[in-house]
């Protein structure tokens, strides 16, 4: 269990539950004098338990923001991205203990979904679902086959980065198709790439970034379980990257694919 701003949610949540609970069963005993004088922190319990028990479903059921702090899923997501995440995409999860109480469903080849690091699990990471359960994943001359069949790869250009993102600029923009799932992705065509074939294990995922050179991925440290799913990446709300001092307003709205 980490301590995290969900734990503290959960607490919060119930520590102002029970102290307003309380008071409400003793009140009932008290003179009239002493109910009348209600103390402060009872007051504040009151007041502010509807809002964290609304936050705290909210958040854990229903959706949570996120902000993309790195350039590993570029060109579809850019760092300062403000993002939207369902969170009963793939099963309705207890707070803190992420025990699944309704199964919902399963990621599909192609989402774009947030998780916790199973090397940290208090950090949240976002890529790509490349591999399902049972799969056979191999990268062979910058190609990504899957079951032994290569997907589709177009090139389109050269991008040009902005932003934070501004390093990227001349690396090669490719659509790739995973299925029926079409997105960019970014490589460096001088770049030699990773090769190598894994087969991926059941309850695991493997999750690769669209930039392709330049993420810390499964390629690196392995499978993701199905437990550290956290949800699927909805939408874009805000784009504000100030550590590369830049404003995009024309990407809030925009759905990720």
């Amino acid at each position: 269990m980490t301590f995290s701003l969900e734990l503290i949610l959960v607490l919060a949540t119930l520590v102002t539950g029970v102290i307003w609970l309380t008071w409400a069963l003793i009140r009932r005993r008290l003179s009239p004098e002493r109910q009348a004088s209600m103390p402060w922190y009872v007051d504040y319990s009151r007041s502010f338990f509807p809002v964290l028990l609304i936050v705290l479903v909210l958040r854990s059921f229903v959706a949570e923001p996120f902000r993309i702090p790195s350039g590993s899923m570029m060109p579809t997501l850019l760092v300062g991205d403000f993002i939207l995440v369902n969170k009963f995409a793939y099963g309705l999860r207890l707070p803190v203990t992420r025990t699944v109480v309704l199964e919902t469903g399963r990621p599909e080849r192609g989402d774009v979904v947030v998780f916790k690091y199973p090397r940290n699990p208090a950090e949240d990471y976002i890529k790509r679902v490349v591999g399902l359960p049972g799969d056979l994943v191999e990268f062979r001359d910058r190609t990504l086959f899957i079951n032994g069949e290569p997907q589709e790869l177009e090139k389109i250009g050269t991008y040009e980065g902005v932003g934070s993102g501004k390093m990227m600029t001349g690396a090669t923009r490719f659509r790739e198709s995973l299925g029926e799932v079409p997105h960019e992705i970014l490589m460096w065509e001088r770049s030699a790439g990773l090769s190598g074939a894994v087969r991926v294990p059941e309850g695991h995922y493997f999750m690769v970034g669209d930039n392709r050179d330049n993420s810390n991925d499964s390629r690196m440290w392995g499978f993701v379980p199905e437990e550290l799913l956290v949800g699927r990446a909805l939408f874009i709300w805000l784009n504000w990257d100030y550590n590369g001092d830049h404003w995009d307003l024309s990407r809030i709205g925009n759905r990720i694919q």
